[in-house]
């Protein structure tokens, strides 16, 4: 294969990273601290590979700038360099390898043996000389610049309901969006796709991963695919896939921004900076570990990688190649296309440089949360890894909201009556035991009762245990912590009874998750009584089973109605969504902020938390001083509340609390309805007696 003259080569500068347009030409540049030599590799349309070698070498940056090449140029890297396994070295020029930097990312691996480094055993066996020119994806230099992606509506947090989705999976099936488009950015982009965010009323959409990313190996060799996503391969790319136009990606992509930005509606992005797709010292040479791989993964002794994810690797945290790239890549991300903040899967890991004890305070995330552009992103972790050391609800760094996984359980375990209110009453009003000693807010707290991994909420109140044949495994995948309860019935069934007690208690979860103190985060189509069978971890299906259903179904439409009626009661009732914690401070009504009651309407005294077998709390928030602010800065007031929540099997006899609260208590939701609208409506004089039907939760309005 023919090599330009270096004279054709000039030297260009080492940052930034990636390719990129300039000087009539393109300047490459790349990392690799232990590369003997680099080339980069120019691919025609036939096939045809044009090497270039790169002879400049700056902070162990190579680099040069190559006349007459133009953006739409496939290329990738060959590194020369040691391969020594025992130390995890593994350069070999082979290989053909992905950009680190790459915005644009075309094809994926088409044989899966010439992806490979190594021939047999991957520690002790020699490297393959299997040219995989052809056999693996190719880096695109990409365009600058593009569609404008609109203002960002810097939606305040204790404003955001979030919702969490699949760009493929919500349009894949819905009848209003042209066929062509469904399934990819553009058909997000649809006006139809946008008119029922913006009816339901969220104000954020949490996408599964958009960055490039690959199927491991292990979906490749049993014909199927990671629909999820949680296999990176390019964390500045774009993932192809949900493109309707090959090629146009970018430009897609950042037309969605534009379109629900237009819409008010911000846009988040799940990322995955914890490991990559070329998995264990077994897995592909196709990027990262061709180029350096101990200076991005966790190595052990003699070579192996270091496995805190369960995905066979882990990126290094402490090492400074992998914080300069996610933070570049979340720059781009957030500058250049327009995303509004993320959310960190398995975010432990990146607290934990060399694998071993957290450090809210380690180099990345550190570098994330003081970087200029970064800190006025919503920044989401994922508070554990694949490892119990890796548990860190409530540990993370003051700029850093977390999912709340004590939230999901506390509350899923209540209603199906495993738990008594003491934890419940922590969850409720923003989790102060793990989040106010570190100088964060309740809206910190991202609570949410289902996420993609899962159980969706249909399947949440109609199976007992999973039901993942599907997916391949023989039903090992997947959690069996569910804190599930089918009510009587595994899965389906038409006992009018049973699917009745489901249906309310849908809503009593959804009512306590958009009634919370906190930032509630919905799962795509739970609204709409989505099931996926019983299947709690489809991350490989690409089919009916994990896309959103919008066939339209009684017991859908009436869940969508009370959502709905839910996300705008928050939406207008600041004293439901407060930016600060309860404090028992007194408020200008005379009370204080928050007062829990028990059902004969007196307070709940200290030993009363300790009772395991209550079941049932009121919970007073005084509105008078609820610490909520205009856009301008003002204080607003708002009506007072209390809410009823009786997890109980049978009914029980409350007593509403004493006139100091208030002159009068209006029902204002009630989830034994289907719509939500009182049962029984009418105002109630204070200390009025009610019965509180059996697993209810009754919302009543004390006017200001």
């Amino acid at each position: 294969m023919a090599t330009r003259p270096e004279s054709e080569v000039l030297a260009g500068r080492p940052f930034p990273l990636g390719a990129h347009a300039e000087a009539g030409g393109v300047r490459f540049a790349v990392t690799s601290h232990v590369a003997d030599a680099v080339e980069v590799c120019l691919v025609d349309d036939d096939g045809t590979e044009k090497r270039v070698e790169l002879t400049e070498r700056t902070f162990g940056v190579w680099h040069g700038l190559v006349p007459g090449v133009t953006p739409g140029q496939r290329y990738g890297f060959r590194v020369h360099g040691p391969y020594d396994a025992g130390r995890g070295l593994r350069c070999n020029p082979a290989k053909l390898l992905v950009d680190p930097y790459a915005r644009q990312i075309e094809g994926g691996i088409t044989n899966l043996e010439a992806s490979l480094g190594y021939v047999g055993d991957p520690m002790h066996g020699p490297p393959s000389a299997i040219d995989s020119l052809g056999s693996v994806p190719l880096s695109v230099v990409s365009s600058p610049g593009g569609a404008d992606t609109g203002v960002k509506p810097d939606v305040p947090f204790e404003e955001a309901v979030i919702y969490e989705m699949h760009v493929k999976g919500f349009t894949k099936r819905h009848p209003e969006i042209p066929e062509k488009l469904r399934g990819t950015y553009l058909g997000l982009a649809h006006p139809a796709a946008i008119e029922h965010l913006t009816r339901l009323g969220v104000t954020s959409v949490e996408l599964l991963p958009v960055q490039a990313f690959q199927d491991e190996p292990s979906l490749l060799s049993r014909g199927s695919s990671n629909y999820w996503g949680y296999s990176p391969l390019g964390y500045c790319a774009p993932h192809a896939a949900y493109a309707s136009e090959p090629g146009n990606e970018i430009q897609e992509f950042r037309t969605m921004v534009a379109a629900l930005h237009a819409a008010n509606i911000e846009v988040l992005i799940d990322v995955v900076y914890n490991h990559t797709c070329e998995g264990g010292p077994g897995g592909p040479t196709i990027c990262f570990r061709g180029y350096d791989a101990p200076g991005y993964y966790l190595h052990a002794g003699g070579g192996s990688t270091v496995d805190i994810t369960g995905c066979g690797n882990t990126l290094d945290a402490g090492s400074p190649q992998v914080v300069r790239l996610v933070t570049d890549s979340l720059r781009y991300w957030a500058d250049e296309m327009g995303v509004d903040g993320f959310r960190f899967d398995l975010a432990s890991t990146m607290g934990r440089p060399g694998g071993g004890f957290f450090d809210r305070d380690s180099a990345l995330l550190t570098a994330i949360t003081t970087d200029p552009v970064l800190c006025r992103a919503k920044l989401i972790a994922e508070p554990w890894d694949a490892t119990g050391d890796g548990y860190r609800v409530g540990d993370f760094g003051m700029q850093w909201a977390e999912w709340n996984g004590r939230y999901r359980d506390t509350v899923r375990d209540f209603w199906r009556g495993h738990t008594s209110v003491r934890d419940l009453a922590y969850r409720l009003s923003g989790s102060s035991d793990l989040y106010a000693d570190d100088l964060r807010r309740p809206w910190q707290s991202i609570n949410f009762i289902t996420a993609h991994d899962g159980f969706t909420l249909r399947d949440m109140v109609s199976y007992n245990d999973k039901h993942n044949e599907e997916n391949g495994e023989e039903n090992r995948d997947g959690t069996n912590d569910n804190r599930s309860w089918n009510h009587g019935v595994e899965g389906e069934t038409s006992d009018p009874e049973i699917l009745a007690l489901r249906a309310k208690q849908a809503r009593n979860l959804l009512s306590t998750l958009l009634l919370s103190t906190g930032t509630p985060m919905m799962t795509a189509g739970d609204e709409m009584w989505r099931t996926q069978g019983g299947n709690n971890n489809p991350y490989c299906l690409d089919n009916e089973v994990s896309w959103v259903d919008w066939t339209t179904s009684d017991a859908g439409e009436a869940l969508l109605g009370f959502t709905q009626r839910l996300i705008d009661l928050r939406a207008s009732s600041p004293a439901l969504r407060q930016p600060e914690f309860f404090e028992g401070r007194a408020t200008p009504s005379g009370n204080t902020d928050l007062v829990w009651f028990r059902p004969d309407g007196q307070e709940m005294a200290e030993t009363d938390w300790f009772d395991e077998g209550r079941r049932t709390l009121g919970m007073f928030i005084d509105g008078s001083n609820c610490l909520s602010r205009t856009r301008e800065g003002e204080l607003v007031s708002d009506d007072s509340w209390l809410m009823l929540m009786h997890a109980g099997a049978e009914a029980i006899d409350v007593t509403l609390p004493h006139e100091r609260y208030g002159p009068s208590y209006e029902p204002f939701l009630d989830t034994t309805t289907a719509d939500g609208s009182p049962a029984n409506p009418g105002s109630l004089a204070p200390r009025a007696k009610l019965s509180v039907p059996a697993r209810s939760l009754l919302l009543l309005r004390i006017p200001r």
